[in-house]
C-alpha cells in the first residue's frame, strides 16, 4: 500500500475527489463569500491537499465558477422536467396549466428546501452585485428565462393573463430564497413554516391567475 505523504489530510469520503472539493468549496464559499475562501481552506474541508484541489479545479475564480455551475445543473436538471410537464399541459386549458405551474412552483421549492447550500451561495454573490456578474448570466438567466418562456407561451394561448413575466419570476424566486433563509434561521426544522411557506405561494398563484368570468 502506497504511504500517504506527510501533512497530506486524510479523506474518508469515497466520493469522487472532484465532487468532494466542489461539495467542500460550495458550503464555504456560501458560508463566508468568495473572499474570505482560499485553496487551502477548501483543501482542508476536502480532505486533499492544495495540488488537488488545483488540479481539478484550477484556480480559485474557476473554482468559484465550477460550484455555480454545479448547482446550476442539478437545478435545471428539475425544473426543465418539470418546465417541460406544464408546457405540455398548456394545451388542455387554464385549469391545467394553473395546476402545471402549481407543480413547478413545488419542484422549485423542493430543490431549495432540500439543498439550502443554493441559496446561501447566491445571496453571497448578490451582495457583491457589481462582480462575477457573469455568473447570473450563465447560470441564473437561463432557468429565469425557461420559466418566463412558459409563462409568455401561456399567454399567448389564453391560459393566463401575465403582462411582466419577468417581474413575476423574479419575485417568486426571491420569495422562496427568502423562506429558505428563515428556515436556516430555525435551525431548518421548520414544518410548520414549510406548510404555511408553501400554502402562501399556491394562494399567490391562484389570486395572480384566476379563472377566466364565464
Amino acid at each position: 500500500m502506497p504511504r500517504r505523504r506527510p501533512g497530506r489530510p486524510r479523506r474518508d469520503d469515497q466520493r469522487p475527489t472532484r465532487d468532494l472539493v466542489l461539495a467542500a468549496a460550495t458550503a464555504l464559499f456560501a458560508e463566508r463569500g468568495f473572499d474570505a475562501v482560499s485553496l487551502r481552506d477548501v483543501a482542508s474541508a476536502a480532505g486533499v491537499d492544495v495540488a488537488t484541489v488545483a488540479h481539478h479545479t484550477g484556480t480559485k475564480a474557476q473554482l468559484y465558477d465550477a460550484c455555480f455551475a454545479r448547482v446550476f445543473a442539478a437545478e435545471q436538471e428539475v425544473l426543465a422536467a418539470a418546465g417541460e410537464r406544464a408546457r405540455g399541459a398548456l394545451a388542455a386549458g387554464p385549469a391545467e396549466a394553473l395546476r402545471a405551474l402549481h407543480d413547478l412552483v413545488d419542484v422549485f421549492v423542493d430543490f431549495l428546501e432540500d439543498r439550502p447550500e443554493t441559496t446561501a451561495l447566491w445571496l453571497r454573490r448578490w451582495l457583491e452585485p457589481h462582480r462575477h456578474g457573469e455568473l447570473d448570466q450563465r447560470y441564473a438567466a437561463p432557468l429565469y428565462g425557461l420559466v418566463e418562456q412558459l409563462l409568455a407561451a401561456a399567454a399567448e394561448r389564453g391560459a393566463l393573463d401575465e403582462p411582466t413575466p419577468h417581474i413575476t419570476v423574479r419575485s417568486l424566486v426571491w420569495a422562496v430564497h427568502g423562506h429558505v433563509v428563515a428556515l436556516a434561521a430555525s435551525g431548518g426544522a421548520g414544518a410548520r413554516e414549510r406548510r404555511e411557506f408553501r400554502a402562501f405561494v399556491h394562494r399567490f398563484l391562484d389570486a395572480l391567475y384566476p379563472p377566466a368570468a364565464p
